[in-house]
C-alpha cells in the first residue's frame, strides 16, 4: 500500500499561492497555459508525495514560462549574519542550563521561524522575541526522554538541516549533543542545491557548521528530504544512522512515514500542521517518526 503524505489541505494552499502567480503584463493566452499546467501537477501527483516536491515542479515551469526563479543569496547570508549575532546570547543561556540539550532544541525550534518557503516574510522583531522567550517553547518528556535514551545508544547520527540563519541554532545544538555524547559520529545533510533560503554547504561553511561536523549536501534541489532523489552518498549516510534529527517542516513532510528513527523538530507554521497536531501556530514540535 503505497504511503500517503498529501493532503487536501497542501492542495488548496498550493493553488491559493501559486494559481495567479505570474507577472504583471502576462498575456491571456500565458495565463491560461500557466494554470492549466500548474492544475495537471497538482491533479496528477502522486499521494505519496509531500508538498515540496510538487512545488519544485511547479516553480520550474514558472521558472520555463517567465523566468521567475528568484535568487535568495543575499536574504540568505542576511539571516546568518542575524542569527550570528545572537549567537553570544544563546551561548550564555547554553551554559546557564541544567539541560543544555533540551535549551538547544528549544532555540533550534525558534530558528525554524525562518522560512521564506511556509511564510512570504520574515518578522525580525517576532524573531528577536521568540528568541528572548526560548522558555515558552516546551518539549514533550516523552519524546525527549526516547531520543536522550537513542542517543545514549548511538553510535551514528544524522542532522537533516532546513533554512539558513536557522542553521546557527543547529550548529550550537549539535555542539551540544557532541559535548554530551563524545563518541558519537555526527553527520549534517544540507541542501544539493538553492531552493528558497534553505541552507546548503556554502551557509553551512558561512555559519561555521562545518568546523564541528561533517557537512554533506543531499544532492537535491527539493526543499525537503525526498529519499527518491537524494545521492546515492546521502542515502547511505541515513540508512546508516542509529538516530536521525531532522528539522522543518519541509523534511517532515517528504520523510514522515519512511520508517527510519526520525526525531523531527520544527515549529508549526501552516494550518495544517497547526491542525494536525492541534496546537496554536508556531508551537514548537519534537516528536519521533513512529508518532506520525
Amino acid at each position: 500500500m503505497e504511503v500517503r503524505r498529501l493532503h487536501h489541505e497542501c492542495l488548496s494552499c498550493m493553488t491559493k499561492v501559486h494559481l495567479n502567480k505570474y507577472p504583471e503584463g502576462t498575456t491571456d493566452e500565458q495565463k491560461v497555459e500557466y494554470m492549466q499546467r500548474v492544475l495537471k501537477v497538482l491533479a496528477e501527483a502522486p499521494e505519496k508525495y509531500g508538498a515540496p516536491v510538487i512545488v519544485r515542479t511547479i516553480n520550474q515551469i514558472q521558472d520555463e514560462m517567465f523566468g521567475m526563479k528568484q535568487d535568495y543569496a543575499e536574504i540568505k547570508k542576511h539571516y546568518n549574519r542575524v542569527m550570528l549575532n545572537h549567537e553570544e546570547q544563546v551561548n550564555s543561556k547554553l551554559a546557564q542550563s541544567d539541560d543544555p540539550i533540551k535549551t538547544g532544541i528549544q532555540y533550534a525550534m525558534i530558528g525554524n521561524y525562518i522560512d521564506f518557503g511556509a511564510r512570504i516574510s520574515v518578522n525580525e522583531e517576532q524573531l528577536t522575541e521568540l528568541l528572548n522567550d526560548s522558555d515558552r517553547f516546551v518539549i514533550d518528556e516523552k519524546q525527549y526522554g526516547e531520543l536522550t535514551d537513542n542517543l545514549e545508544r548511538a553510535h551514528k547520527m544524522v542532522y537533516l538541516t532546513d533554512n539558513c540563519g536557522e542553521i546557527v541554532m543547529d550548529k550550537l545544538l549539535i555542539r551540544e549533543i557532541k559535548k554530551k555524547y563524545p563518541d558519537l559520529k555526527v553527520t549534517v545533510l544540507v541542501r544539493g542545491e538553492e531552493v528558497i533560503n534553505d541552507a546548503t554547504l556554502e551557509d553551512a561553511a558561512q555559519v561555521g557548521l562545518t568546523e564541528i561536523a561533517e557537512v554533506l549536501p543531499n544532492g537535491s534541489d527539493i526543499a525537503g528530504t525526498w529519499l527518491e532523489e537524494i545521492s546515492e552518498e546521502a542515502k547511505s549516510v541515513l540508512e546508516e544512522a542509529d538516530v536521525i534529527i531532522s528539522k522543518g517542516q519541509g523534511n517532515f513532510e517528504t520523510l514522515r512515514k519512511c520508517g527510519m528513527n526520525i526525531y523531527y523538530i520544527f515549529l508549526c507554521k501552516c494550518d495544517l500542521f497547526a491542525n494536525t497536531f492541534q496546537v496554536p501556530k508556531l508551537t514548537g514540535m519534537l516528536i519521533n517518526e513512529k508518532y506520525c
